[in-house]
């Protein structure tokens, strides 16, 4: 099997070449999609949570890994909601917790943490994300979670 192949002068992977990132990045375009969900969204989590290149410190690297985690935030953040949907509460927050581990302070992710514990019935749950979720964000940026977040978890604590 040839790997790379010269056209025009240039080089280039074969065709016959699998590329995981290309692979992987298309199954986070169906997740966004809200295409069917994966048979398998253990491993398309575990496949979205894998950094590009950690070990490598090219600066070209800096704007792709920019990209792949947007790619990956949204793809796990509307798999996770989806599964939420689904009542597969686990999977759902497994999958939401990737996400905060890729981006800390991404709203996003930890709010759909929150509705899951909800969904479930877990109200000191919900509630115990949303005060942590806003201690580190005081704590790093001075700042409060937004009124949609902070909407989520208030009738929760006026009763």
């Amino acid at each position: 099997m040839i790997a790379v192949e010269c056209v025009d002068h240039r080089l280039r992977l074969a065709p016959v070449v699998q590329v995981d990132l290309h692979t992987v990045r298309g199954l986070a375009q169906g997740a966004v999609a809200d295409a069917p969900p994966p048979a398998d969204p253990e491993s398309l989590v575990a496949k979205l949570g894998e950094e590009l290149l950690p070990s490598w410190s090219d600066e070209w690297l800096v704007l792709e890994r920019e990209r792949w985690d947007q790619v990956r935030l949204h793809a796990l953040e509307s798999l996770a909601q989806r599964l939420r949907r689904d009542g597969e509460y686990l999977a759902a927050v497994q999958t939401a917790l990737t996400a905060t581990e890729i981006d800390p302070i991404r709203e996003t992710a930890h709010r759909i943490l929150i509705e899951i514990h909800i969904a479930e019935g877990n109200t000191a749950c919900a509630v115990k994300r949303y005060k942590e979720y806003q201690r580190l964000l005081r704590r790093e940026l001075e700042v409060e979670p937004s009124p949609l977040m902070t909407r989520l978890v208030q009738d929760l604590t006026s009763a």
